[in-house]
């Protein structure tokens, strides 16, 4: 089976800022108690007339622009989100019908927090088949819709954002995808979901009123089990491929939660200066999150071509992802 490899990365964030000082006037909470309980101090806000597949075109250009390579040339695209346009059809398509990918098939994949990583898992093994040769791989959520704002537990959290990296076959001397290590827990619902809207409850005059077209969490629960899930699906992974944290030149984790992903880079012995945190700067962007730290990361001079890079995610379900990739940018 081929190798495959991230070959491109792109994204984009709305210009729209919202900062916690903004919403100490919505809610009642203060800027010291949002940074020192999730180390964020804002997030970025889409307007109203942009929706999720805008934000994912956006970031699928540039990583096209960044690869040099024409839509027409690319063979699938994967939208990895919880707030797709609509319910039908799929995010994918707008997507397509906007790049102007003639050729393309694809899919949304709907993951939560963990999407992304989901996202790149599926594309590395379609590339490896030999099934296509340059998959786009996009996460975009605009959580600003599917917020409660009079809620202070998670209107402070999230923000709206989207990353996209494409995926190709590996060349002779590089190395690309190693592994992955996926799981789920669906005894874990109850704790992280948004209740109506889909078949169960359906939208109504009672479910609008009773705010339950929002996110609901229960963040004791949520906490425990990314910290815990987060360290063991990495400890997994980098175990039965012979590694030890000394190897990982980055971890990017999904930014959740500033004092979720310290606990569990102390865990696993990652040293800070190897851990990529930018949820300060975006607060958490569902499935965009990995791809914005990514580029942040390649920004700042600490993920370079050769590095070993650990990406690791927990979101709602719950779900559980992690990938281990040679960067070969």
């Amino acid at each position: 089976m081929r190798q495959a490899k991230i070959s491109a990365l792109g994204c984009y964030t709305p210009p729209g800022v919202l900062r916690n000082e903004d919403l100490e006037k919505m809610v009642e909470t203060s800027h010291e108690w949002i940074l020192e309980r999730t180390g964020i101090t804002k997030r970025h806000i889409a307007p109203p007339e942009m929706a999720t597949s805008d934000m994912a075109v956006e970031a699928a250009r540039a990583a096209l622009s960044a690869r040099g390579m024409e839509p027409s040339e690319i063979e699938a695209i994967l939208v990895c989100t919880v707030t797709p346009d609509m319910m039908f059809p799929s995010t994918a398509c707008l997507v397509q019908d906007r790049l102007g990918v003639k050729r393309a098939w694809g899919f949304d994949l709907v993951a939560a927090c963990s999407g992304f990583v989901y996202g790149l898992t599926t594309a590395a093994q379609m590339v490896a088949a030999g099934a296509h040769d340059r998959i786009l791989v996009i996460g975009a959520d605009t959580m600003s819709r599917i917020i409660n704002y009079k809620d202070r537990t998670t209107c402070v959290l999230f923000g709206d954002g989207a990353g996209a990296m494409l995926i190709e076959p590996a060349g002779e001397h590089e190395v690309g995808f190693i592994d992955f290590n996926n799981v789920i827990d669906g005894s874990g619902a109850p704790f992280l979901n948004m209740p109506a809207g889909g078949s169960r409850l359906p939208a109504s005059h009672e479910t609008v009123n009773k705010c339950l077209h929002y996110v609901h969490q229960d963040g004791q629960q949520v906490f425990k089990y990314a910290v815990r899930t987060m360290y063991e699906t990495c400890r997994e992974l980098l175990d039965r491929n012979g590694l030890s944290a000394r190897d990982v030149a980055a971890f990017i984790p999904h930014q959740a939660n500033k004092r979720i992903v310290t606990a569990a880079a102390e865990r696993l012995g990652i040293p800070e200066d190897r851990v990529i945190l930018n949820i300060g700067q975006y607060g958490n962007t569902t499935a965009a999150t990995i791809p914005l730290a990514t580029r942040d990361a390649v920004c700042q001079g600490k993920l370079k071509k050769g590095d070993l890079v650990l990406f690791a995610a927990v979101g709602a379900g719950y779900t559980a992802g992690v990938n281990l990739w040679r960067w070969e940018i």
